[in-house]
């Protein structure tokens, strides 16, 4: 009988996060958004940075907060629909003199000018799904909403690996301050952590090298080449 093996990540949606996210994603074969959880300001949900000529410039996208302190990711909406037009802009004018700027110029000008949706869950849904496209990964995305969540953090982390079927749980490495790994090893679900130390510098606009922007910024100055500058590839 074959041992069949499935590795799992948990995380929240992230807008257009670094490379170290979808290196996770890579490395998964089910990649769950866990989107039940708390919104948190001034967190990487709704924001990333890109690097302009005057220096590093944060991308937000502007949601409803007031008097919602604690809603959920997937209940987030968002506040001005115009932020799209704003942020491919922004996306022009910073990388317009990238390397391989005109060859992804229409992917991402469409991925922005043609974005209507209202939440945050989907928009993000929407950038990850068309940006892992880009690099090549195939591994599936599912949200926390499509499973049943019981328990503490640690508790509802091994049900919903324990639901996916999941034989491996794959962690950012910050839950090592949380996690109940005996909850995982009585279940048989085998735990690790990534590990986003010494990520190689590439030909960024700009100097002094940023290692942790958007991924756009790796698309954009590297092309086809992105994935030589990830490690799960």
């Amino acid at each position: 009988m074959t041992d069949v093996r499935k590795r799992v990540a948990v995380v929240q949606s992230n807008y257009v996060p670094w490379r170290g996210y979808f290196d996770m994603m890579n490395l998964v074969d089910e990649f769950i958004l866990f989107d039940d959880m708390q919104y948190t300001r001034r967190d990487w949900r709704n924001r990333n940075i890109v690097k302009s000529p005057s220096g590093l410039t944060w991308l937000t996208i502007p949601v409803v907060v007031k008097g919602k302190y604690f809603q959920a990711i997937k209940d987030t909406m968002i506040s001005d629909l115009s932020w799209n037009l704003h942020h491919w802009k922004t996306i022009v004018h910073c990388y317009s003199k990238a390397r391989y700027f005109s060859h992804n110029r229409e992917i991402f000008e469409d991925l922005y000018l043609n974005t209507k949706e209202t939440s945050l869950s989907l928009i993000n849904c929407r950038f990850l799904s068309a940006i892992c496209k880009l690099l090549g990964i195939d591994t599936k995305i599912t949200w926390s909403m499509d499973y049943q969540l019981t328990g503490d953090k640690s508790e509802r982390l091994v049900s919903l690996c324990k639901q996916a079927g999941a034989t491996e749980y794959l962690s950012g490495p910050a839950a090592k301050a949380y996690l109940s790994e005996d909850l995982f090893e009585r279940q048989g679900i085998a735990l690790s952590y990534m590990d986003y130390s010494d990520y190689p510098e590439y030909r960024q606009l700009y100097p002094p090298f940023e290692p942790r922007v958007s991924i756009i910024d790796l698309i954009l100055n590297e092309g086809t080449d992105a994935t030589k500058y990830m490690k799960s590839f």
